[in-house]
């Protein structure tokens, strides 16, 4: 998050005088939540860098698939799918108000379209050379279409989203739903599309070209592009945007800015506390069934809680900060701070590992178990690192590029 936005939200400036926040009017809630939330997308993305895209949706083909692989796919499942994805959607809405400020002012306004325009050429260049799960590139083409509701009250940003919300989830598991009552091809012809069902062979095909050198590696990610990216960009658009738009209202009312009373975020705990007990038990049958297609895929609980959950995270935060644990969320808050580099680093450290030419090739190898020992590795490596750097310096290496860019301008990196 960047800009003076703070403090002169609704005021107009000339763009030469606007300024990255300093450090220290920073909102500690934001950066918190960013951190748990950066942290958190990577338990979500892991096994898409270590595995076809079908093993994502079907764990059990994986090799040696046991039960102890299956509780390490429910952990991630009940607490972080859906869940990390939500919040980062929710504090990217919060940034599009703190950076653009109202609608009318001209110079924030471009501000903002400078930022998105420069986070949409990170997200194609990290999409296309590094990794196709990249979304970056539909944050900045759904904050196009967000950004020209900013200005409305925290009410009509939050009915609005809330609806659009509602009616995404429930389209999506109407339309799962509905296959139980299809005929057998048409859900065999489902199941084959989705690359739900796989035999060994071919599933060692579509490993095979991750094991090649860095160049073909590279290539081959690059023709997996057109594949998925324009697809993520119209269908997961409306939904990203519903979330955009509850983040933006409900920093509008002051819950993210971590100004409402401790007995709302109670709430929220108790709300995804419940949610996580219904979550824990649909994915429970779903691992009992042996991940049968339909159960799986449509999961009603999970597309339907989620954002509660992500609340519940969020007032667990906040709550911890307001009653004086700041200290011990500090590593958290860097991480946040520096979320933009985490996530592209997140990417670099993946395909270091699994990714043949770039370095280890473990592709196709690791499961569920060993996952979570890499992704504890990631995470305890950016909590440290993050107060690290900035103990020295004000942001973090991507987000100066990403600042100087917007700006225009070189602006300072070093803590003076």
């Amino acid at each position: 998050m960047a800009a003076v936005e703070q403090t002169a939200a609704g005021t107009s400036a000339p763009l030469a005088v606007l300024a990255p926040v300093a450090p220290g009017d920073r909102l500690f809630s934001l950066d918190v939540v960013r951190g748990l939330a950066v942290l958190g997308i990577l338990a979500v993305n892991a096994m898409t860098f270590a595995w076809p895209w079908a093993v994502s949706s079907n764990p059990s083909l994986q090799t040696g698939f046991d039960a102890e692989a299956a509780q390490g796919w429910q952990i991630m499942h009940v607490f972080f799918q859906d869940k990390m994805r939500t919040l980062f959607s929710m504090l990217f809405g919060a940034s599009i108000f703190l950076i653009g400020g109202e609608r009318f002012d001209a110079a924030r306004g471009k501000l903002l379209r400078g930022r998105l325009f420069w986070l949409a050429l990170f997200g194609l260049i990290h999409g296309l050379a590094f990794w196709f799960g990249d979304i970056l590139l539909l944050y900045a083409w759904t904050g196009v279409f967000v950004m020209m509701t900013r200005s409305w009250s925290a009410r009509r940003l939050l009915i609005a989203g809330v609806s659009l919300n509602l009616v995404c989830s429930a389209l999506y598991v109407g339309m799962m739903s509905l296959l139980a009552f299809a005929p057998p091809e048409a859900v065999a012809q489902a199941m084959e599309g989705s690359g739900w069902v796989s035999d060994p062979a071919s599933l060692a095909e579509v490993i095979a070209p991750f094991h090649g050198d860095a160049l073909s590696v590279t290539l081959h990610v690059m023709s997996m592009w057109p594949g998925i990216v324009p697809m993520m960009l119209i269908f997961f658009l409306p939904a990203t945007a519903a979330l955009m738009m509850i983040g933006m209202g409900l920093y509008k009312v002051g819950f993210l800015a971590g100004r409402s009373p401790a007995w709302v975020y109670g709430l929220f705990i108790l709300a995804g506390a419940g949610s996580v007990w219904l979550i824990w038990r649909e994915t429970s049958g779903v691992v009992a069934a042996g991940f049968p297609f339909i159960e799986t895929m449509t999961r009603p609980y999970n597309s339907l809680l989620a954002p509660f959950v992500s609340l519940a995270y969020a007032g667990i935060l906040i709550l911890l900060a307001r009653f004086g644990l700041k200290l011990i969320l500090t590593p958290l808050a860097c991480a946040g701070r520096m979320a933009f580099t985490n996530y592209l680093s997140q990417t670099l450290i993946m395909t270091t590992i699994f990714y043949g030419g770039r370095g280890l090739g473990w592709y196709g190898h690791i499961g569920w178990p060993e996952m979570w020992m890499v992704i504890g590795g990631v995470w305890a490596a950016q909590l440290i690192w993050s107060p690290l750097w900035l103990s020295m310096f004000r942001m973090g290496p991507l987000e100066w590029a990403w600042r100087c860019l917007t700006y225009k301008r070189m602006v300072p990196l070093r803590r003076g």
